[in-house]
């Protein structure tokens, strides 16, 4: 991840396996104020242990869900990050 420019601190909510995978219910992450999506999932993963669910993961930016790894997303102090993996059940 480069982070040569400005860097702020956001939230991140863990749910069902990412949760058991990251060991917490949520923490806090630096991250560049703009990063591609692809980017920001590879920091995830590695900074929380989340290399056997990386593949399907959602993420959701401040209750949006993003779409489309190549996208840009543009961040602000205190903004918040859902890792969301696919949930199962019937």
């Amino acid at each position: 991840m480069n982070a040569d420019g400005p860097v702020v601190n956001v939230h991140v909510l863990f749910f069902a396996k990412s949760r058991e995978l990251a060991n917490t219910p949520r923490s806090t992450v630096d991250v560049p104020t703009e990063i591609t999506a692809t980017e920001l999932l590879d920091h995830l993963v590695s900074k929380f242990g989340l290399t056997s669910i990386r593949d399907n993961l959602i993420l959701a930016h401040n209750e949006s869900y993003i779409d489309n790894l190549s996208d840009r997303i543009l961040f602000k102090e205190g903004d918040e990050l859902a890792v969301i993996p696919p949930l199962s059940g019937g």
